[in-house]
């Protein structure tokens, strides 16, 4: 059960309605009139996060969630330990319009774009050293800067990826490793860019992680593949995409036969 956000953290945020657990990610994230609070996961990026965002331009090309700052002048609320329970607090933002529409993957790929282009000349934040999570480990073994790990069901499926696998000169910078389910579309207006998951890699190794998502889940054809070809060093980053999501998934998760099965023909269509 996903607790709602404490009357506290309702006040410090300056919220006057009351919440409504909202659908999708992880079922932790509430509407409180105008205001999307969630729990915090890592305090240290939510913070850097929420710094970056609040000096980003938006577009005629893309919108952001703008991230609020609670009373006191901080990103996160009600950070303190109740009951014996630890709490990492909450973190606040605008509620953008729109809904995810991952039969898309283009106009996903394109706010991805314009939304890099716009953060492009931040630094690296350095709290990616820390995090220790499935998707920071897999992102590493995507980069060859951990050895492979896993499962004999994910070793079956990175074999052929990671032999293929060569070094990219592309240059890095803050990218969102995670845009199908987070670009939001409404009549009118420019796509909406939220639940920014930061990495520091190519700016295209994100958009192929979003043909690698479209192309294992969200019935996307191999000709995605093509009408993107003009990347920088694209089959490369592909090929790094489907490595970290593989191992992500592997260390998230258990496998089924129609997981494996949904990597299969995207493995053979980014090598191919």
């Amino acid at each position: 059960m996903h607790k709602q956000p404490p009357a506290d953290v309702l006040a410090a945020f300056g919220c006057a309605e009351v919440p409504v657990r909202l659908e999708g990610g992880k079922g932790g994230t509430w509407r409180a009139g105008d205001i999307v609070l969630k729990p915090v996961e890592f305090a240290p990026e939510t913070r850097w996060r929420a710094a970056a965002l609040a000096e980003v331009a938006e577009s005629a090309e893309f919108r952001i969630a703008r991230p609020l700052r609670a009373r006191d002048g901080e990103w996160i609320a009600g950070n303190r330990t109740s009951a014996g329970q630890p709490s990492l607090g909450w973190e606040a933002s605008r509620l953008v319009t729109g809904r995810p529409d991952t039969s898309r993957p283009d106009d996903v790929i394109r706010a991805g774009i314009a939304f890099h282009q716009a953060i492009a000349r931040l630094p690296r934040p350095g709290f990616l050293d820390f995090r220790t999570d499935p998707w920071a480990i897999g992102d590493r073994i995507a980069w060859a800067e951990l050895p492979p790990e896993g499962s004999e069901t994910a070793h079956s499926l990175l074999r052929p990826l990671l032999d293929a696998r060569r070094p990219v000169e592309s240059a890095a910078q803050a990218v969102h490793g995670d845009l199908p389910g987070n670009v939001l579309f409404a009549p009118g207006q420019p796509p909406a860019v939220i639940d920014w998951a930061v990495y520091w890699r190519p700016q295209a190794w994100a958009a192929a992680v979003a043909v690698a998502d479209a192309l294992c889940w969200y019935d996307a054809t191999p000709g995605l593949i093509g009408r993107w070809a003009q990347l920088p060093e694209w089959r490369q980053l592909l090929i790094r995409a489907l490595v970290y999501r593989i191992v992500t998934h592997d260390l998230a998760g258990h496998w089924t036969p129609g997981q494996v099965t949904a990597y299969q023909p995207a493995i053979a269509a980014v090598l191919s």
